[in-house]
């Protein structure tokens, strides 16, 4: 059974991955929270956690962990030291080829690496700053940057880079006046025509549930829910 939670990370990597015991920490440098949050890869106990939430704050980083719906005791462990559960995420794949068949309407997406100006200008538009932009670099394998055309002007943008034999696409940004045209959908699209012609099995997002707008377009697309991840924060 593949596991989308953590091929995800090799298309979206942390600036730094830090075992620790029976955890694993990941220091961010400012890219968000799935950048920045520890994972368990051990059997651990209370000794464990003290250690890595103090790793975390020596890092600069406020203690954040990422939990599978299976990881039940650590997760009612850190609820009753006091972490708040924070953005539930859903992960969607579907067969490249798939999604690939129909293609982008034409002239609508424009696939290139490394990313023009206009496209990291979209992204600072949807807060995908320089932090983010490093952790695209920093991805290893096949990469590209799509760029989205809409009334002849460029109104969109969205990362993808392989992880084994399934792309994983990230930073998906249309400018808000120009939503609503297709342009999504477009990109989408283009994604998996580029990861089909890198030999990608599989197309695959993370997105969080309480974004029911990108969900719907997902699932219009024949993407599937294959994974789930929340994290839980100690608020400082």
């Amino acid at each position: 059974m593949t596991d989308y939670v953590t091929l995800m990370e090799a298309s979206w990597p942390p600036a730094e991955r830090l075992p620790l015991g029976p955890f694993v920490l990941r220091r961010g440098a400012g890219g968000g929270q799935r950048v920045s949050a520890a994972s368990a890869i051990g059997e651990w106990n209370a000794q464990d956690l003290d250690r890595a939430e103090a790793a975390m704050r020596q890092m600069g980083q406020a203690p954040l962990m990422m939990l599978t719906p299976q990881e039940t005791t650590l997760d009612q462990a850190l609820a009753g030291r006091g972490y708040q559960i924070k953005d539930p995420v859903v992960v969607y794949a579907t067969p490249a080829a798939q999604l690939a068949a129909s293609g982008p309407d034409h002239m609508t997406t424009f696939p290139h690496w490394p990313p023009m100006n206009i496209a990291g200008t979209l992204w600072a538009d949807g807060l995908v700053g320089p932090e983010r932009l490093a952790i695209m670099q920093r991805a290893q394998g096949p990469k590209t940057a799509i760029l989205g055309r809409v009334q002849d002007r460029a109104a969109g943008v969205v990362f993808a880079a392989m992880a084994n034999r399934v792309a994983f696409v990230h930073a998906l940004h249309v400018v808000p006046a120009l939503r609503r045209q297709g342009l999504a959908r477009n990109l989408m699209r283009a994604a998996a025509v580029w990861a089909a012609d890198q030999g990608a099995q599989e197309l695959a997002l993370a997105v969080t549930e309480a974004n029911p707008a990108a969900r719907a377009l997902y699932a219009l697309l024949g993407m599937e829910v294959v994974g789930q991840y929340h994290y839980r924060h100690l608020a400082d």
